[in-house]
């Protein structure tokens, strides 16, 4: 039973610890960063259950902060007008090779 017990409270250190350092530091509540680490690998129990009730980032807000949106080459009018061109050079090209 001991060893449930210590395996149980291992695999929730190794959890909380993983979750505290992949978050990101501005959406940590509460404590610190640093601090949330260092009261889980002290405190495995009472850390980890710590952190999940009140460090966490609350469910349903992204994990990582907000990235500017990228455009896909393929949404650039530019890039699709240049990249037509160079295919219908290369057409041309194919048809008729004394051009180069």
């Amino acid at each position: 039973m001991l060893f449930v017990y210590a395996l149980v409270t291992l695999a929730l250190l190794v959890y909380c610890a993983v979750d505290v350092v992949s978050t990101p530091a501005e959406a940590v509540r509460t404590l610190p960063k640093p601090l949330w680490l260092l009261v889980v690998v002290l405190l495995p129990l009472v850390g980890s259950a710590a952190w999940l009730l009140a460090g966490r980032p609350p469910r349903g807000t992204p994990a990582t902060p907000a990235e500017p949106a990228r455009r896909a080459p393929d949404d650039d009018e530019n890039f699709l007008r240049e990249l037509r061109r160079r295919a219908e050079d290369q057409r041309r090209r194919a048809r008729d090779p004394r051009d180069d």
